[in-house]
C-alpha cells in the first residue's frame, strides 16, 4: 500500500464539493425530460390513451387512471435512481448527484421527501424550484431543504 494518497477520490468521498449550479440542475432536468419522461408519456398515451394523426399533425391524450399510473412510474424513476446512485440519467450526464447534508449517503426517507416535493417544486414548469435554487445559498430546491439534501458536482 502506498504512503501517498490516491489522486482520484472515491465516488462517494466525503470531502467538500461545489453545489450544483441552477444551470446544471436545469440541464439535468431537461435531459431527464427528453430522454425518459417524454418517451414514457408518449408510450403510455399510445398504449392507454387517445392518439390522432392526420393533416401533417399528431396529438396524444392521456387522462384518468392511466395518467396517474404514468405519473407514479415517473416518480418511481426519480426515487429509485436517486436512492440507488444519487443521480438520475440527466444528473449523471451533466455530472451532478444528490447527497445528504450530513455526508454522501442519502436515506430512503430523504429521497422520498425530495420525490414527493417535486409536486410543489414542479409548479409552473419547475419555476418554483428554479426560484428556490436561485434564492438558496446552497442552490437547494424546496425538496432539498425539506429533506436535508444538496445536489453537488461529481468529481470527474
Amino acid at each position: 500500500m502506498s504512503q501517498y494518497p490516491s489522486p482520484v477520490p472515491p465516488a462517494d468521498s466525503t470531502g467538500p464539493r461545489a453545489d450544483a449550479s441552477a444551470g446544471l440542475r436545469v440541464g439535468a432536468l431537461a435531459l431527464d425530460t427528453l430522454l425518459v419522461m417524454v418517451p414514457l408519456f408518449v408510450v403510455s398515451a399510445l398504449l392507454f390513451g387517445e392518439s390522432q394523426a392526420g393533416d401533417g399533425g399528431a396529438s396524444l391524450s392521456l387522462s384518468g387512471l392511466p395518467f396517474l399510473l404514468t405519473v407514479l412510474v415517473a416518480a418511481v424513476y426519480f426515487f429509485a435512481c436517486e436512492l440507488a446512485w444519487g443521480q438520475t440519467l440527466g444528473k449523471r450526464l451533466v455530472g451532478i448527484r444528490v447527497v445528504s447534508e450530513k455526508g454522501p449517503q442519502r436515506t430512503a426517507g430523504q429521497v422520498l421527501v425530495r420525490t414527493l416535493l417535486r409536486v410543489v417544486d414542479g409548479f409552473a414548469f419547475y419555476l418554483v424550484a428554479f426560484v428556490a435554487v436561485l434564492a438558496s445559498p446552497k442552490n437547494q430546491r424546496l425538496g432539498d431543504m425539506a429533506a436535508s439534501t444538496r445536489v453537488v458536482r461529481t468529481s470527474r
